[in-house]
């Protein structure tokens, strides 16, 4: 593809793009859906999820309407990124930006969200929010934002490309859903043997709440790598941000981890309580914190066997059932996981079920990986056309 960003005009984002202020009343005006912030993923052009309307008591914020075509502009912590165009007609919050070309002959309704995709819109939007802890950008600094805009026949090509990079996406997303439902069949499915005999969690192995994190752990000679709520996924482990903290000699033997080790999520949203992932000696002498528990295998359980039982706790709703509520958080204490019941077969059975478990993991796995690889070249793609 043959482009020239040089020779391109700069234009202000607010002058080829309008900003859509339609009120509705989503119950008086029959809306049927309604797009909140988690239905917007990240660097997905296209809304995959909504809430239906007759189904949720919707905030007071909830009155922006949206058509077919508009565009629609997470201003809510602008560092995720998340920008979509509707192919339906709906409702959304005030802090979500409802826009579309203020010209069609100037600036393509499909190219629009491709601009809003690029590099340089994302760092001016980081760059003027507002606020540390929920930041948030305005209109008006939103509409200062200059780019080249591209001829109309070079927008064409490029939505031509960009889009079909889009429904490639789809597909393969539509594809890792299949592949990550299918493995929730397999963990339901697989532990379903009545005869099994069941112990409770703490007659299986050993169950640790991690150290807490006070002032004086905070500093020391002993600093280590510790591992958080915030670096456990459900069968997956975040260490892109890892902190450290002191931990004694005693604190060091009794909160280290090793590897086959079970860490759960002790304190999360009511959804999330009690995810869980298999540590696997990524980290040198690493620890862990108060807002996780760890599951250690005794002798006649494998630790992927239970981690699977985890799991399975977790998707069927049996952690959320018998949780902790507090007013933002659910909690699974130490003592509430040591009592749940835990199959314990015979150690060929065990076996039988984490080779099932395996294959389909690494079915969903290679198509996340297959996933995030086309959206890495779709933005390279993107940012190198209209960047020259």
């Amino acid at each position: 593809m043959s482009v020239s960003p040089g020779v391109w005009p700069v234009v202000t984002f607010g002058s080829v793009v309008r900003q859509i202020r339609e009120v509705v009343d989503p119950v008086a005006d029959g809306v049927e859906r309604f797009v909140a912030g988690e239905h917007m993923e990240s660097g997905q052009l296209t809304i995959r999820k909504w809430g239906l309307v007759k189904d949720t008591d919707l905030g007071p914020a909830f009155y922006r309407g949206f058509r077919p075509g508009h565009v629609l502009y997470g201003s809510r912590r602008p560092y995720l990124r998340k920008v979509a165009r509707a192919d339906f007609e709906g409702v959304c919050a005030d802090k979500t930006f409802v826009l579309e070309s203020a010209n069609p002959r100037e600036l393509l309704p499909e190219f629009l969200p491709l601009a809003m995709m690029a590099e340089t819109f994302h760092h001016n939007s980081i760059t003027w929010s507002r606020g540390s802890i929920n930041p948030y950008v305005n209109w008006s600094d939103v509409a200062k934002y200059e780019f080249r805009l591209p001829h109309l026949g070079e927008q064409q090509r490029i939505a031509g490309l960009m889009w079909t990079f889009e429904e490639a996406v789809q597909a393969k997303t539509s594809a890792m859903e299949v592949a990550q439902k299918a493995e929730i069949s397999a963990l339901v499915e697989l532990y379903d043997e009545p005869a099994w005999p069941v112990r409770r969690v703490a007659e299986a192995g050993d169950v640790q709440l991690g150290q807490g994190l006070s002032s004086k752990a905070r500093s020391g000679e002993n600093s280590r790598p510790y591992l958080r709520v915030a670096n456990v996924g459900d069968d997956e482990l975040f260490l892109d941000d890892v902190r450290e903290m002191n931990f004694d000699e005693t604190g060091l033997v009794k909160y280290r981890l090793r590897d086959g080790d079970v860490l759960l999520n002790e304190g999360q949203s009511l959804e999330y309580v009690g995810r869980s992932a298999i540590y696997r000696d990524e980290l040198s002498d690493c620890c862990f914190q108060n807002s996780l528990l760890r599951f250690r295998s005794g002798g006649d359980i494998l630790p992927e066997f239970a981690h699977g039982w985890f799991r399975r706790c977790l998707h069927m709703g049996q952690f959320a059932r018998v949780a902790k509520r507090t007013t933002s958080l659910a909690h699974l204490s130490a003592g509430l996981l040591s009592s749940q019941p835990i199959p314990v077969p015979p150690k060929a059975d065990q076996q039988r079920v984490v080779e099932r478990l395996a294959a389909a993991r690494e079915l969903r796995q290679t198509l996340e990986q297959g996933l995030q690889e086309t959206r890495i070249l779709m933005s390279r793609t993107l940012n190198a056309v209209l960047n020259g």
